[in-house]
């Protein structure tokens, strides 16, 4: 199923990854406008949030052979 996904996202190129990743962010914004407790987050919890969900991904594209 992965081998797949993985031959569909090598068609895209990078204004196509560069347009989702816009789309996300706007439907993002969309979430937080519906449910404004969200921003009631503590931001420390957010950077944990960011950073483990970063880890894997920076450590495949600059590590990882």
């Amino acid at each position: 199923m992965f081998d797949r996904f993985n031959e569909r996202v090598k068609r895209l190129s990078f204004v196509d990854i560069k347009l989702i990743k816009w789309g996300v962010f706007f439907a993002t914004i969309i979430i937080v406008k519906l449910f404004p407790q969200l921003l009631k987050i503590n931001y420390w919890m957010l950077i944990v949030l960011m950073v483990a969900c970063s880890v894997k991904p920076a450590y495949r594209f600059w590590f990882k052979k």
